[in-house]
């Protein structure tokens, strides 16, 4: 699991142009939106074409993606359990 997070956490990176951030800056349970790392809902929709993508994973409603996108470690063990590539 930790492969995956540390994964995870350099393609929100990439994808999110977090330029000069390291993954250790990210804490595995820190808040992605609001007080955490300060996303937005623009960058929510890079967190859901990273999910296409890379893991074959479509998110059914916005709903759920507030749960899957609350850090991390939320994304990660989701992605474990639903992952299709």
């Amino acid at each position: 699991m930790e492969e995956l997070i540390n994964t995870l956490k350099l393609q929100i990176i990439d994808a999110l142009n977090l330029e000069g951030m390291t993954p250790d800056e990210i804490g595995n349970d820190d808040p992605l939106f609001g007080e955490g790392l300060g996303l937005d809902s623009i960058d929510a929709l890079e967190l859901i074409v990273i999910l296409d993508k890379n893991y074959g994973i479509k998110l059914a409603s916005p709903a759920e993606g507030k749960t899957v996108f609350k850090s991390v470690a939320t994304i990660a063990d989701y992605v474990s359990k639903h992952r299709t590539k």
